[in-house]
């Protein structure tokens, strides 16, 4: 068996409420930055969770060619944060596509062979256009003003738009991506809630690895602020409910006060390359993925379970495969999605698989400033990972100062620090699924 060829990171991109782009990203979380206030994208006043994590204004515009701008109107949120997400990635790691040549960025032509770029991004659950979906509805009441199916199939289905459905299937947010960087490798979207980011990043290292791509985009997107996707987890009790007059506060991970964990969107892709590749072209280099693991709760779908036993798994897979131990680690970045069951398993998988070097290194989470960005999570905190490699700074993680029993995290509560970092690892986990990841990030050297 030939050796797998190593993997870098070139590029991140990243759409969060704190910041669009890494650079604007990466100084908000330093200056301890919390992208949660009331919901303004719909009315709230009827929910429980009145407060979510919400991305700053912007044009869809500025982010995709101009022949391209009619194919926006087939695009749902979570597919908008992706393409958003893709532009700063490929800008960041100074590649040249074809949306950049048709948007006259770049004299081209492309730096990328397309049939050597390829695509792996997480998807989440797309809430359907209410709007939409509301007024043809209203077309199909009978005369005491019920739901007819009849009426349904005979006038209230003419009133969506033929290419409806086109917005909200998963795979649309590589469709798009791939379309407008003109990305035609393996392309594979992965569906697991809130660890489809480290699952898609995890294949794309394999994809390179292999030799099966040179350069591929991954990651993963989603939008958790609209009225279903509110309401769904108020209905399991785990959104925070208590804490709408005091939004910058209301995420608390790992925190012997938290009540839950509070709605958001926003999402990342990252360019991995092989190395030769990245230095042929002489690209900046953020660090390398060193290893990937994965995992699943076997004992049930719907809660996690309390040993942690599939995050535990996850990292114990991820370390074996960069070829260290764990007392090589030198930053911890769990998930810590803010309600109490999920974190105190989440907190029992990383003492079993870590140990003691837990409570010696640093930790990082950004659940405490941006809530739960669903599928685009991993995403989020893997950039949020690479950057702490590639500058060794550590920057403060939001409301954990009140730290549960439970966890032997060590997160930074007030200044950055300095930090010698050459391995970090960065775990995720699903809510509803079970499903588990793990990856290991090492600074690259030669």
């Amino acid at each position: 068996m030939s050796q797998r060829r190593r993997v870098v990171i070139t590029g991140l991109g990243v759409a969060t409420p704190i910041g669009l782009g890494v650079e604007a990203f990466w100084e908000a979380l330093i200056q301890r930055r919390c992208g949660i206030a009331a919901i303004k994208a719909f009315d709230a006043s009827g929910l429980a969770c009145r407060i979510g994590g919400e991305l700053p204004e912007f044009s869809l515009a500025d982010y995709i060619p101009k022949g391209y701008r009619k194919s926006a109107k087939v695009m749902a949120r979570d597919i908008v944060i992706a393409v958003i997400s893709a532009y700063h990635a490929v800008k960041d790691a100074g590649l040249i596509t074809r949306c950049i040549v048709e948007r006259g960025e770049a004299p081209g032509p492309a730096n990328v062979d397309s049939t050597r770029f390829g695509a792996n991004i997480g998807a989440g659950l797309i809430c359907a256009d209410l709007n939409e979906l509301a007024g043809a509805l209203a077309t199909a009441a009978d005369d005491d003003r019920r739901f007819s199916l009849a009426k349904w199939g005979a006038e209230g289905m003419t009133n969506l738009t033929p290419l409806w459905l086109l917005k909200f299937l998963p795979n649309m947010l590589a469709c798009h991506v791939t379309i407008v960087h003109d990305a035609q490798a393996p392309s594979n979207t992965i569906t697991c809630a809130e660890a489809s980011s480290h699952l898609a990043i995890g294949e794309a290292f394999r994809t390179i690895a292999r030799g099966d791509a040179d350069v591929c985009i991954c990651g993963g997107a989603e939008s958790k602020i609209h009225p279903m996707s509110v309401a769904r987890p108020i209905l399991w009790k785990r959104l925070n409910v208590h804490d709408n007059e005091r939004p910058l506060a209301a995420s608390r991970p790992f925190s012997a006060s938290r009540r839950g964990m509070i709605p958001s969107e926003g999402g990342g892709l990252a360019i991995l390359e092989s190395m030769e590749h990245a230095k042929r072209r002489g690209a900046r280099i953020y660090g390398e993925i060193a290893g990937f693991g994965s995992a699943a709760n076997g004992k049930s779908w719907s809660s996690p379970d309390p040993s942690g036993q599939a995050v535990a798994l996850s990292i114990r897979k991820a370390v074996k495969d960069a070829g260290v131990g764990p007392n090589q680690i030198d930053l911890a970045v769990p998930f810590g999605t803010g309600t109490r069951e999920h974190d105190m398993a989440e907190a029992a998988g990383w003492n079993e698989a870590v140990g003691d070097r837990l409570s010696q290194i640093p930790a990082l989470t950004t659940r405490g400033a941006l809530g739960n960005n669903g599928a685009g999570t991993g995403a989020i905190d893997f950039a949020t990972t690479a950057m702490a490699v590639h500058h060794r700074t550590v920057p403060p993680s939001l409301n954990t100062g009140d730290a549960d029993s439970s966890s032997r995290f060590r997160f930074v509560q007030q200044d950055p620090i300095d930090a010698r970092i050459d391995y970090a690892v960065t775990t995720a986990q699903a809510l509803a699924g079970g499903q588990a990841a793990a990856l290991v990030l090492r600074r690259f050297t030669e």
